[in-house]
């Protein structure tokens, strides 16, 4: 029986990591609303950061009262949202 194929998460430079990282962190200063795009999700993650968790490599993003976490290494990049 074969193993099915999953797709292997691009890999990304220091630079774009740093610069993601440092992305997130000024929208967490900022409390600004972000837009992540994430690796394996079709839809965009919207929201503030409520929590960017060091010891799991999660982002918690908040968004109508709920949180998801995403893990720092899918996000593949980070914008602002233009409404």
């Amino acid at each position: 029986m074969a193993k099915a194929k999953v797709a292997k998460r691009p890999t990304r430079d220091e630079f774009v990591l740093e610069e993601i990282g440092n992305q997130l962190t000024e929208a967490k200063q900022e409390n600004s609303e972000i837009v992540l795009t994430v690796w394996g999700r079709e839809e965009p993650v919207r929201g503030t950061i409520a929590t960017m968790d060091s010891r799991t490599g999660r982002v918690h993003m908040q968004s109508n009262g709920e949180i998801d976490k995403v893990p720092f290494m899918d996000i593949m990049k980070v914008d602002y949202p233009r409404d």
